[in-house]
C-alpha cells in the first residue's frame, strides 16, 4: 500500500504535464521565429530598429510581476488567502501594465515615422512586431488565467486549497517572464 502511494505522489499532475508540453511548443515556436530573424537579417535592405526605452521599463514590470506571483504561491502554501489574493491582483495589474507599455512602445515607432507594417515598412520591423506581438498574446492568456484564479480566490462560497491551479499559473507566468527577457536581449543583441 505504501509503495502504491509513493508511486502516485511521484506522478506529475495531468494539467502540469499539459502545461509543460505547451511550454515546449511555445519555446520551439519562438526558437523558429528568432532563427528566421537571424537568417533574414543577412539579406539586403535589412534595417536595424532601435528598441524603445519603454520596452526596458516593461521588462522591469514583468520581472516585478514574476516576484509577485512567487509571493502569491508562497502565501497560498501558507494558507494565507488574503495575501494570496493581494499578490494575485498585483500580478494581474503588473501584467496589464506590461501589455499597455508594449502597445505604447509600438506607438512610439509610429511617432518616429517608422512603419512596422504595410507600405514603407521593413521586414525587420515586422519581425519585431510579430515576435513581440505573439509574446503579448501569451501574456494576455496568462492575464485571463490570473483573472479567473483571482476571481475564484475572491469567491466567498469556496475555500478550496487545491494548489495545482496556483502552481500552474505561477509556472506559466515565470515562463512568459523568462521568454520576454530572452526576447528583449535578443532584439538588443541583434541590432
Amino acid at each position: 500500500m505504501a509503495t502504491t502511494m509513493n508511486i502516485q505522489r511521484e506522478r506529475i499532475h495531468p494539467h502540469k504535464f499539459t502545461l509543460w508540453v505547451g511550454i515546449g511548443s511555445i519555446i520551439m515556436m519562438f526558437a523558429g521565429l528568432t532563427s528566421a530573424y537571424i537568417v533574414k537579417r543577412s539579406q539586403s535592405g535589412w534595417v536595424m530598429l532601435e528598441i524603445p526605452f519603454l520596452f526596458w521599463i516593461s521588462t522591469l514590470t514583468i520581472l516585478l510581476s514574476s516576484v509577485s506571483v512567487h509571493f502569491a504561491l508562497k502565501s497560498f502554501k501558507k494558507r494565507d488567502l488574503d495575501r494570496y489574493r493581494k499578490f494575485l491582483y498585483l500580478t494581474l495589474a503588473l501584467g496589464v501594465a506590461f501589455l499597455v507599455m508594449q502597445v505604447m512602445g509600438f506607438y512610439m515607432y509610429r511617432e518616429m515615422d517608422i512603419r512596422i507594417t504595410g507600405a514603407g515598412s521593413n521586414a525587420s520591423h515586422s519581425f519585431i512586431l510579430a515576435i513581440a506581438g505573439l509574446h503579448g498574446i501569451h501574456v494576455l492568456g496568462g492575464i485571463i488565467a490570473l483573472a479567473y484564479i483571482a476571481i475564484k480566490a475572491s469567491s466567498l462560497q469556496r475555500r478550496e486549497y487545491n494548489i495545482v491551479p496556483a502552481q500552474i499559473i505561477a509556472t506559466y507566468w515565470h515562463f512568459v517572464d523568462v521568454l520576454w527577457i530572452y526576447l528583449i536581449l535578443f532584439f538588443n543583441w541583434m541590432r
